[in-house]
């Protein structure tokens, strides 16, 4: 055979390949053309935990949902994403953020958050896969789950002595208990000087219970004072918490976790309370912290998610998620399963079904198991919702552009 019949017969052979392969997914031609804001049964009242249900729809059909935000920081970022290309997630983004002179906070980051994460719905949907196969791919078959002061009970048990509570959580499968510190009935007195010793006999009960293997935890919850929290966490070294949460007041934690870390040997996790990377980026790089609290939508979404992901695999710093709501704990769980790090996840809903999200976040026996349905994985039925916002205009357009088209502040 000549050199170019056989050359000639390779590329033949080539495309007839190609063309038996079935075609690559591609992303639609579409423009955003509004957004909804829902109040779903038992909106969750508590500002970091909003369970509010927003929907990103374009003209291609396709609609994403996210959760998170409130009616009025929701409908103002909104405005930017109408008539922009749902896919240039960072661009809106970023846009999102910059566009209304001062810099969010974090209340304004939460609804940024919610967006952007029905924005990433969106663009899996659109191609058929599940956000965590946008991001790189998983790197663990499920993320363990710790439960916050025990597992569910029938209805009319009797209560369990907080031994047994931790005992029941590690028996159905969870990988750790938690509980708070010196907890007393809301409204009463908190003598933190006394409750620290309250904390000591509770962590010594809880060791004693799960024995020499379990795990469990400790939220300080930001009660004590740093000389408080340091006795309080030099009397349960022994006692081998796998993380103290929130040790001292979120204000202070600059100043004040640097200095905790160097006094004792428990691992110390912060930041329920924080918004994107700007609130915690240096404890991080400097090792103050052994994991951050930091979660979504509260950071601002997916897409700041994985930046947060990448500055502490760069520090070997873990990541532990405060709960929200069940539609960002899914969320949470396309992001993080593909965090290389340690993970541990708060998930409070057990087995119990979510009336207004047929499809949601999949668990058993203390896991979050991870789904391979398009975009969050997320259901939901928006019949059972209240609709209480729209946005269909865009909205002010505070920023300038660069020479390659990229942003800045105006």
């Amino acid at each position: 055979m000549q050199r170019r019949t056989f050359l000639q017969s390779l590329t033949a052979a080539g495309a007839a390949h190609v063309a038996s392969q079935p075609s690559q997914a591609a992303l639609p031609k579409a423009k955003i053309t509004r957004v909804r804001v829902y109040e779903p049964p038992n909106l969750n009242q508590l500002f970091n935990q909003s369970t509010m249900i927003c929907t990103v729809e374009t003209d291609a059909g396709l609609m994403g949902v996210g959760e998170g935000g409130s009616k009025d920081t929701l409908e103002q970022c909104a405005g930017t994403l109408i008539g922009k290309n749902p896919f240039k997630i960072e661009a809106i983004w970023q846009e999102m953020y910059i566009a209304w002179f001062y810099p969010p906070g974090r209340e304004k980051v939460h609804a940024l958050g919610a967006l952007d994460m029905a924005l990433w719905d969106i663009k899996g949907k659109a191609l058929g896969l599940p956000v965590h196969q946008l991001l790189g791919g998983t790197v663990r078959n499920h993320l363990e789950c710790y439960a916050t002061g025990g597992v569910q009970r029938p209805a009319g048990a009797p209560p369990l002595s907080l031994g047994d509570r931790a005992k029941a959580t590690m028996d159905a499968g969870y990988r750790a208990f938690r509980m708070g510190a010196g907890d007393t009935q809301q409204g009463a007195v908190f003598n933190s000087h006394e409750r620290v010793r309250k904390v000591a006999a509770d962590c010594k009960e809880v060791r004693q219970a799960i024995g020499k293997d379990g795990d469990w935890c400790i939220d300080f919850h930001q009660r004590f004072d740093y000389s408080d929290a340091l006795r309080a966490c030099r009397l349960i070294e022994e006692f081998e918490p796998y993380f103290v949460e929130d040790p001292v007041r979120d204000e202070h934690a600059h100043q004040d976790l640097p200095r905790l870390r160097q006094m004792t040997s428990v691992p110390l996790t912060h930041g329920e309370e924080w918004g994107q990377r700007y609130d915690f980026n240096k404890l991080v790089e400097n090792h103050d912290i052994d994991y951050i609290r930091a979660t979504l939508p509260n950071v601002g979404g997916i897409t700041e998610m994985m930046k947060i992901a990448a500055i502490c695999e760069t520090h070997a710093v873990g990541i532990i998620p405060h709960f929200t709501g069940p539609i960002s704990t899914a969320a949470l769980v396309n992001c993080l399963s593909t965090y290389a790090g340690p993970v541990i996840m708060e998930y409070n809903y057990g087995g119990r079904p979510i009336e207004h999200l047929p499809e949601c976040l999949d668990f058993k026996d203390g896991k979050a198991l991870i789904n391979d349905r398009p975009g969050l994985g997320v259901r939901a039925d928006l019949t059972k919702c209240k609709q209480i916002g729209e946005v269909t205009q865009p909205g002010r357009r505070n920023v300038f552009v660069r020479p390659d088209g990229s942003l800045t502040h105006w």
